[in-house]
């Protein structure tokens, strides 16, 4: 089933959608079993169906980024491809070697990626930096994992990157991640009975003037580090008291003569999930 952040809370379950009513979103989202709690809440009174046709407007044009007051971490170099492009973007710095380190260790690479208030929703803006002439966006499953530490919900990232910024000094990897609206979730948080598959495909599609100038897929079976042990670690030094995000890491690099310009669309994909779609601004 599919959770959207709307005003009251938007289940799509099936082809059918609900209202879940009188819910704050933390509470809801923030269970060890959230499952079985949105199954439980359909068979209650404080739910309201919506016709088909509302529903799959829901589903369509999107609702808030499905975050509340949690925030988003990133996993990097969790993919040989991503290990690749940073030794790429670092060789005239001299860090190349530093990612062939970080993809072999026994600790993963974790930082923190975004406040929920820079963070953007479906169809919405993501921002690139005036002050780096090479940007790419970086498209990734992303856990929601319950305070105590329980992956419950998936959702799409696409986590803004300037690779000029951080190939220049690693170093200046905050700079380079960590900016107004680099981060964007959506459309909703897939809810389901069981852990997502290691087949699952992400798919990304740039458009530029309405024509595609980049796709690319892939399928997570390909990530190095499971999803249990980055949460391991990441757990093990920080709480949270509604639970967290957490950016899983890309296996989709453009290619090096690609930078993001200014309108250009980006469009990700990952199944059971849907699409989260952006629009490229200058910040």
């Amino acid at each position: 089933m599919k959770l959207y952040k709307t005003k009251q809370g938007a289940l799509l379950h099936g082809d059918t959608g609900y209202y879940l009513l009188n819910t704050d979103w933390d509470t809801l989202i923030n269970n060890d079993n959230l499952h079985q709690h949105l199954i439980h809440l359909l068979a209650q009174e404080g739910t309201l169906s919506l016709p088909e046709v509302e529903a799959l407007a829901i589903l369509e044009n999107g609702a808030e980024a499905p975050i509340g007051q949690q925030e988003v971490w990133a996993a990097g170099v969790t993919y040989l491809r991503s290990r690749e492009a940073r030794k790429e973007e670092s060789q005239d710095s001299g860090g190349a070697s530093m990612y062939d380190k970080v993809y072999n260790a026994d600790r993963p690479e974790l930082f923190f990626k975004s406040l929920p208030h820079r963070v953007a929703g479906h169809n919405q803006h993501v921002n690139i930096r005036k002050d780096s002439v090479w940007n790419v966006p970086e498209p990734e499953l992303t856990l929601f994992i319950s305070s105590s530490g329980n992956i419950q919900a998936y959702t799409i990232g696409n986590d803004m990157s300037s690779r000029s910024i951080e190939g220049e000094n690693t170093l200046y990897l905050p700079q380079a991640k960590i900016y107004e609206r680099s981060a964007a979730l959506g459309p909703c948080l897939y809810v389901p009975e069981a852990p997502i598959s290691d087949q699952t495909m992400i798919a990304m599609v740039i458009k530029r003037d309405s024509k595609e100038v980049f796709s690319d897929s892939v399928s997570i079976s390909r990530m190095k580090r499971s999803l249990k042990e980055l949460v391991t670690y990441l757990f093990a030094g920080c709480d949270f008291d509604n639970g967290c995000f957490l950016m899983t890491g890309t296996c989709i690099v453009p290619p090096n003569d690609f930078t993001l310009n200014e309108k250009d669309e980006v469009s990700i994909s990952i199944d059971n999930i849907g699409t989260l779609t952006n629009y490229i601004a200058i910040r």
